[in-house]
């Protein structure tokens, strides 16, 4: 999953996106309001990490334009004040939760996970693709019960399909979700990564559609 992190602390937004990082998470950073809405208006997240008290434009702001311009990411509100009323101004801005300062990096993750798993339609951190199961809260992939390793380019990879089951996915669509907006959209990577998975995995539940991308069914 991608994620924009908008954090004007130096030090939290390093703490905030390595953990992401770590987590298995492509995260794109900014550091004031004015670079975290063009980034949040302009590419594609499927969430973000925004920061009330921001430089050159505050998170409420931020948060107002991009639900007027109709940019539906789940938005996760940091802030450093515990007043009610703020938080009554955040989600009536629109933001989906709401964490205050100080807190655990975990705290975040746990919010974050569940935020995403709202976002398309999953109550649940385990996805199941015929003998494929994958558990997004552990980041452990297995079939019939015995794990698989992935690199965390191909665990991403699998992770979308999953929790977009039944649906075609575009080879675009997978490349803009998956990468920083730095990366060659260009290259054959996806199709070399899906390749891996499907040997790795041993059992064929990534179909190609022609002209089209991916889809995940359970093998018949």
């Amino acid at each position: 999953m991608r994620l924009l992190v908008v954090e004007d602390d130096p030090d939290l937004n390093r703490q905030l996106t390595t953990a992401l990082t770590d987590a298995g998470y492509v995260v794109d950073r900014a550091f004031d309001g004015e670079e975290g809405h063009h980034l949040g208006d302009t590419e594609p997240y499927d969430a973000v990490i925004l920061d009330i008290g921001l430089p050159k434009m505050d998170g409420i702001s931020v948060l107002e334009s991009w639900r007027r311009n109709g940019r539906t990411m789940p938005v996760l509100m940091l802030t450093a004040r515990d007043r009610w009323s703020d938080k009554v101004q955040g989600f009536d801005a629109g933001a989906d939760d709401y964490v205050a300062k100080p807190f655990h990096l975990e705290e975040v993750l746990a919010r974050l996970r569940a935020l995403l798993r709202r976002a398309v339609g999953h109550a649940k951190s385990e996805f199941e693709c015929g003998p494929v199961r994958l558990d997004s809260r552990t980041g452990r992939v297995s079939v019939s019960g015995n794990p698989v390793k992935l690199t965390s380019h191909e665990y991403r990879l699998l992770a979308y399909l999953m929790h977009h089951n039944g649906r075609v996915v575009s080879r675009t669509e997978l490349v803009e979700h998956l990468y920083d907006q730095d990366f060659d959209r260009d290259s054959n990577t996806i199709e070399v990564f899906v390749g891996r998975i499907r040997r790795k995995l041993g059992v064929d539940i990534i179909q190609t559609v022609r002209g089209l991308g991916y889809m995940l069914a359970a093998p018949s």
